[in-house]
């Protein structure tokens, strides 16, 4: 099948699929001639068989890889982001995957207006007269509030509305603009003053450790202690170099290093000849590290369309053999010329040193204990340790208020950024399983798909993720755990509960006391719990609605035959007027709507649907 497929292909750009004897994806790749590029995989004689010149995980991956599949597309760009789509959606066993796709804060200033404010952005903003500062993974929030704090600049969007100085003028934080108490001029001046703080924060960090001190000497300490955080954060928004750029110099510098299982992802942003902020992220690579690959991946994730302030100049701190076609790809992409180089000498390879060495610190310095996971995969055939774990449970009262949640670990720790919670339909675990884990999948574009999925439930919930992962063409790891009955109710008592687990290999039961199991219960609970939490929440709030819909005159039978047609208090109000009518009748409708009812009009839409 494989054979018959290479004759096949055509001489255009594209991307690839291997897929093993069960249809799992293996590894995506990308190509400017699909025929040529899949065919230097291998060698045609004296017989067929892979290219033994390759790289042992690609040889690794052609020995269980028995069918090919192939997509054409116009151009090597849009191969190449293809590609990285693919990658990040569906997860390929042999590619490496970097999670690190978050977008940075910025600060902003559009002095087009006669009192401007500095606000955080995250997108690009309309306007002739922007200014932005940064972007910021951290401390930018930090920026913006000293700022607000230190300066008496204009502290709310509401303020210049209001016509009327308020309590930020009385108390000095405002020079109340809005009285016409000062000058535009004046202002402007204000605000050069807040650029230059901006642009040498240590000012600002000077200026937050004065008032530290003020406000210690008069034991307000909760305010100290603020600044103290304000002023920590700002010092740790970047390293300090002094390597010496032109001042108007902007440039974003990638490094990634590995380590035996681990790397890490360093990016350096310089704005004005200066190293603004700087971040980092681990990635696991399970001997599938391939630099260019993690590049292309990097580079390609961090810059989309909707990203301001986008340096021209992209340092590598490696070559990166594309770096051509990423740049063109970028380019087109953000509608202005983009450069990735790798720099040989002067200042930017000081630049690029100095990233490298901050990654071999943080791998140095990496003391994560990563045994349980291993373990973990060992335990259940894993195909790699569960370093991010999302895990799914629902919650209900008798088909009221029905919610579902994911919780997830990250590295050891609780990443709560990422918890989500689901309002669901269905009117059994089964169907609620499936809408909740196929709204999740719908996702993995956004957020890509962890390394293991923990299920609340037996063998029908296994098989049931299995079936959709495995339509959509999502390799994932999967296992549920099903809570041990006592006289029918789920026994949870710590150091004691039986659970079972369900995975490849059948149905696991381990000893109360296997740290393994409490591994995996300890991901259920904190799921249970974060499901019941929203559960609650959601019924008080359904009960309140209850409550005000029966001092209106509507009953709980017409109520949950409202809900059962709608699906929550929502959709009711936002349903119109003949829509209820249809369900509940005219009256019932009218009340919800706050309109008069008129019976005429309830009798001729019975004879119009009769």
């Amino acid at each position: 099948m494989l054979l018959s497929t290479l004759t096949k292909l055509p001489d255009n750009p594209g991307i690839y699929q291997y897929f093993d004897h069960t249809g799992k994806l293996l590894y995506v790749g990308k190509a400017k001639s699909l025929k040529n590029r899949v065919k230097s995989y291998f060698r045609f004689i004296p017989e067929f068989k892979p290219n033994p010149t390759l790289s042992l995980r690609i040889l690794k991956m052609l020995d269980e890889a028995k069918s090919l599949d192939y997509l054409v597309v116009e151009s090597e760009e849009d191969a190449l982001i293809l590609e990285n789509s693919l990658i990040k959606q569906l997860k390929p066993k042999y590619n490496i995957l970097l999670r690190d796709d978050k977008t940075y804060p910025y600060l902003y200033i559009d002095e087009n207006e006669p009192f401007a404010r500095f606000e955080l952005t995250r997108k690009v903003v309309s306007g002739k007269a922007i200014t932005y500062y940064g972007p910021f993974p951290s401390g930018g929030k930090a920026l913006y509030d000293a700022i607000y704090e230190l300066y008496p600049l204009v502290q709310k969007k509401r303020c210049l509305h209001e016509k009327k100085a308020c309590l930020f003028y009385q108390i000095g934080r405002c020079l109340a603009p809005c009285e016409g108490k000062i000058t535009q001029q004046e202002y402007a001046s204000i605000i050069q003053q807040v650029k230059e703080a901006l642009r040498k924060r240590k000012k600002l960090t000077s200026a937050l450790q004065q008032k530290m001190m003020d406000l210690a000497v008069q034991e307000r300490f909760e305010e100290a202690a603020k600044m103290r955080d304000m002023m920590m954060a700002i010092d740790n928004l970047a390293i300090t170099s002094d390597i010496d750029l032109a001042q108007n110099t902007d440039i974003d510098i990638f490094a990634i290093l590995k380590a035996d299982v681990r790397g890490v992802v360093v990016k350096f942003f310089v704005r004005s000849g200066r190293i603004a902020s700087s971040t980092f992220s681990y990635f696991r690579h399970q001997n599938n590290f391939d630099p260019d690959e993690a590049y292309r991946q990097a580079l390609l994730e961090f810059y989309t369309a909707g990203t301001p302030h986008i340096a021209k100049t992209i340092l590598t701190a490696h070559p990166v053999k594309e770096s051509a076609e990423i740049a063109s790809a970028l380019s087109k992409r953000l509608g202005y010329k983009i450069d990735i180089l790798h720099p040989r000498r002067g200042a930017k390879v000081k630049l690029t040193a100095l990233a490298l060495q901050n990654c071999q610190e943080l791998l140095k310095d990496d003391k994560a204990n990563d045994a349980i996971e291993q373990e973990i995969a060992s335990l259940f055939d894993l195909s790699a340790p569960p370093y991010r774990i999302e895990t799914f449970d629902n919650s209900h009262l008798m088909g009221a208020a029905t919610v579902g949640a994911m919780v997830v670990q990250d590295e050891g720790r609780w990443n709560k950024k990422s918890y989500r919670r689901y309002t669901l339909h269905e009117y059994d675990e089964y169907g609620q399983m499936r809408e909740m884990l196929t709204r999740r999948i719908e996702d993995f574009g956004v957020a890509p798909a962890p390394d293991l999925w923990i299920i609340d439930g037996g063998q029908a919930h296994l098989a049931l993720a299995r079936k959709l992962l495995g339509a959509a063409q999502v390799n994932l790891d999967v296992i549920a755990i099903a809570k041990e009955k006592l006289d029918a109710k789920a026994h949870r008592a710590k150091g004691a509960a039986k659970d079972r687990i369900y995975c490849d290999k059948g149905i696991l039961e381990l000893k109360a006391s296997d740290r393994r199991l409490g591994w995996i219960q300890k991901q259920r609970d904190e799921a249970h719990r974060f499901a019941v939490a929203f559960h609650q929440s959601k019924k008080r709030k359904d009960d309140l609605q209850v409550s005000l819909l029966d001092k209106k005159g509507i009953g709980k039978a017409t109520v949950k035959k409202l809900i059962d047609y709608f699906g929550s208090f929502e959709a009711i109000d936002n349903a119109s007027h003949d829509e209820i009518a249809n369900v509940a009748g005219g009256k019932i409708a009218s009340i919800l709507k706050n309109v008069t009812y008129h019976p005429t009009n309830d009798l001729q839409s019975k004879r119009q649907t009769g």
